[in-house]
């Protein structure tokens, strides 16, 4: 098993934390600006462009594999064909996003949360998991949600108005879809307090049966009470959960200084349990990162917290315009870092990985797409009786009553129809 890596949790701000004396008094014009000015936006790409000394990072931009002796051992398993791997779950992810905001803007969709630029974050912490372990997300986790196995035509009746979601979250370890923001940390620090006194903690052999929990939230969820009620709860109870924020720099339209003085992963020392920094578009740094912070957990060594630093390339959802709030310069700068041409240029320079590959993943993500399509476009519409299934097991006589009325009234409508069309 590989050495648990030290992690300093230092008692000041990190080097790209601006000083206190840096902030404006509360109630000063600029704190409450609606843009952010341009050496706001300067300062934050330099902070996220050069991340400090904490940031984890093992695939640099550019493509170049790193060393990192804390956790480079995390990894140490990681072959070729499973960098394939995750450079293939990467592009499917974002040809079905991609998809699904086209479906949305041709009128298929009610609503899309798109995840374009935070798919290394997602895959590189998916692929950490364990069979047994469960993850709870928000509403952007569609890659997650591939790497537990769930189809992407599942998710889809979630924006279509459909339904909540079409899975078993037991049996795949994958929480249904959260739209309360912050409310997934609660359901999670519950669930992993009852993993603790099941006994379902404390072994990380190759062939452990512990269990660990990780739930996902972005920045803006970090100002949250919800948040905040679970680490308090998680810490004192040592659950057996990894927080898991995907910082990508905008809650909507608030960039990530409106949220907190210092870095969103130094907030874990005021609940008592270790935070720590990864690059959340390099999907190598992720995943070990993710791997050790499961472990901790399942040997009973949580809560955990990890800063995903990452960007939102598109708007917040599809009913989002990112161009009345923030820059096109610091979308163009971000698009450097981009997290699937990372890894592209690593498998083409450092293991001379072809063009067949490369072919081949692109007739299979048109695949994927078409299939997409074709799903929604024959989604049919559920009968006004819908909204009363699924949700009691022994349905009460009242709410019986509710739905006969409510199926007559829309018969109503029917019956009134086909008697115009006869007279």
């Amino acid at each position: 098993m590989p050495e648990d890596p030290p992690l300093d949790l230092p008692s000041t701000p990190a080097a790209d934390t601006p000083a206190a004396s840096t902030f404006a008094p509360m109630g000063a014009p600029q704190t409450i600006a609606g843009t952010p000015d341009a050496e706001q936006v300067i300062a934050g790409l330099r902070a996220t462009s050069e991340g400090g000394a904490d940031l984890v990072q093992l695939l640099t931009p550019e493509g170049v594999r790193v060393p990192d002796e804390r956790f480079d051992s995390y990894v140490a398993d990681v072959t070729v064909e499973d960098l394939k791997g995750y450079y293939r779950d990467m592009v499917l992810v974002r040809r079905v996003d991609r998809e699904a905001s086209a479906l949305q803007r041709q009128g298929q969709l009610g609503i899309w949360v798109p995840l374009l630029g935070q798919e290394a974050a997602q895959i590189g912490a998916g692929r950490a998991m364990a069979p047994q372990d469960m993850a709870f997300p928000s509403y952007r986790e569609h890659g997650v949600a591939w790497c537990r196995g769930i189809d992407p035509t599942e998710l889809m009746g979630i924006f279509r108005g459909t339904d909540h979601g079409s899975w078993d979250p037991r049996e795949v370890g994958f929480h249904l879809y959260t739209i309360v923001i912050g409310n997934q940390c609660l359901n999670a620090t519950g669930w992993a307090m009852a993993s603790r006194l099941h006994g379902k903690v404390g072994d990380a052999g190759p062939n452990s049966t512990s269990e660990a929990t990780m739930v996902f939230f972005g920045d803006g969820a970090t100002s949250q009470g919800d948040v905040h009620e679970a680490f308090v709860w998680s810490a004192v109870y040592d659950s057996p959960v990894v927080f898991f924020c995907q910082n990508n720099q905008w809650a909507i339209s608030e960039p990530l200084e409106r949220q907190t003085r210092v870095p969103l992963y130094q907030r874990a020392q005021g609940y008592g349990f270790p935070g720590i920094r990864v690059d959340g578009n390099d999907v190598l740094a992720t995943l070990a990162v993710s791997r050790w912070a499961m472990e901790q957990a399942r040997t009973g060594n949580g809560p955990l917290l990890i800063e995903a630093f990452t960007y939102r390339m598109d708007a917040h959802t599809s009913s989002d315009d990112p161009t009345r709030y923030r820059l096109a310069d610091e979308l163009e700068t971000w698009k450097l870092k981009d997290p699937i041409e990372r890894l592209r240029v690593n498998l083409v320079r450092e293991h001379e990985v072809g063009h067949e590959f490369f072919d081949a993943l692109q007739e299979e993500s048109d695949a994927l797409a078409a299939r997409l399509r074709e799903f929604v476009t024959s989604m049919p519409t559920p009968g006004p009786e819908r909204i009363f299934s699924e949700v009691y097991d022994d349905v009460p006589p009242e709410i019986t009553r509710q739905r006969d009325e409510h199926v007559a009234f829309h018969a109503s409508f029917a019956d009134a129809e086909t008697a115009g069309a006869g007279a």
